[in-house]
């Protein structure tokens, strides 16, 4: 007897693990391993998800209408070119479908977000990663990578793991420079939480060229990870494209009505900015005089290099109930990912990470 058989180039793809967050016998667990809010989400988004529990029997507007017009006047864009999805992942997942396929080639920076690679083999495209510098994208390296297979390029700025961005100036070049018929794909999933006056999230790229989309989540600084809603400002041409092969209801009544009045929560936002800001200045501080190396970061999080025992540090933090990120599937086994918690989590990790044999 025959079992059906997936496409060519499915099971060489490693499946997608995200971060751990349970640990049998251990009641107080500081997840700090999958880039989550610590402060949780705006209590005005959790209002009304609350209230969306009448209307569970209703299907959700396909055109997130209400979404796309709170994100247009937030951000000063046109409603018709913002694309909702259930994350920036669905989008992903959308952008590399609708452009490649088998025999087409998607360029991306060496250590960028492992979904990229996934997507390509999934639609039997060839991921080709370009070289980095010191932990950090090389716009040289990914220009070089490009050829005539090229049919998308996949920037995570800032880039997860490393926490490393591209300045608006280097964007710039990477854009003029590249081919017209390659579509530019800046992923600023951590945007918000950067301060540095050099840095732009693309939205300026799309405004300026017909190839290029920026796309956005609200997962990390509003905290609806649970709720799965990212959106993308695109050409308008590209967005009538993702348009036509996105579900007709890929973005929940609850997550829309949730990201509305999240978007409203300024206060909120700035408190999650200033708690990443802080804690991550302490916890660099404590790491490095541990004397461990921590790559600079703009994000929620912090790359740590603890070398060949990085695994076993990770496992030790995990027997107390602290979660951390293992860098194996990045290429980058010596190293850690620890997200910016509570000033509570920050110093429980310092603490135990200076109880842990080596580090004291």
């Amino acid at each position: 007897m025959s079992l059906p058989v997936p496409k060519s180039g499915i099971l060489d793809i490693k499946p997608y693990i995200g971060g751990e967050g349970r640990v049998a016998g251990v009641t107080r667990l500081i997840r700090l391993a999958s880039n989550e809010n610590p402060l949780g989400c705006s209590p005005k988004a959790r209002e009304a998800y609350l209230k969306m529990a009448a209307e569970l029997h209703r299907y959700p507007d396909g055109a997130a209408a209400d979404l796309r017009a709170a994100l247009a006047q937030e951000y000063k864009m046109e409603a018709e070119r913002i694309v909702c999805g259930a994350g920036s992942d669905e989008l992903i997942s959308l952008i590399v479908r609708a452009y490649a396929g088998a025999g087409d080639e998607l360029v991306y920076s060496e250590h960028g977000f492992l979904m990229y690679p996934i997507n390509a083999k999934a639609v039997g495209a060839k991921p080709v990663a370009a070289k980095e510098i010191d932990l950090r994208a090389d716009i040289h390296a990914l220009l070089a990578a490009v050829t005539p297979k090229t049919k998308i390029m996949l920037l995570a700025n800032p880039n997860n793991p490393t926490g490393s961005y591209l300045a608006r100036a280097e964007l710039r070049v990477l854009r003029e420079k590249l081919p017209e018929n390659i579509l530019l794909v800046i992923d600023a999933a951590y945007a918000e939480f950067v301060g540095a006056e050099d840095y732009e999230d693309g939205r300026a790229l799309v405004d300026a060229y017909p190839n290029v989309v920026t796309l956005r989540t609200f997962s990390k600084i509003h905290g609806l990870a649970g709720l799965r809603v990212g959106w993308g400002y695109f050409p308008v041409e590209v967005a009538g494209v993702i348009n036509r092969v996105r579900g007709a209801f890929n973005v929940s009544l609850p997550a829309q009505a949730a990201a509305v009045a999240a978007l409203g929560d300024r206060e909120f936002v700035q408190k999650s900015i200033a708690l990443a800001k802080e804690g991550r200045a302490f916890l660099a501080k404590e790491l490095q005089g541990l004397g461990l190396k921590v790559y600079p970061s703009v994000a929620n999080f912090l790359l740590v290099e603890f070398g060949a025992s990085a695994e076993d540090i990770r496992i030790a933090l995990k027997d107390k109930g602290i979660f951390v990120r293992q860098m194996g599937a990045y290429n980058l086994p010596q190293c850690l990912r620890i997200t910016i918690g509570t000033a509570e989590d920050n110093a429980a990790v310092v603490g135990e990470l200076k109880r842990i044999s080596g580090l004291r």
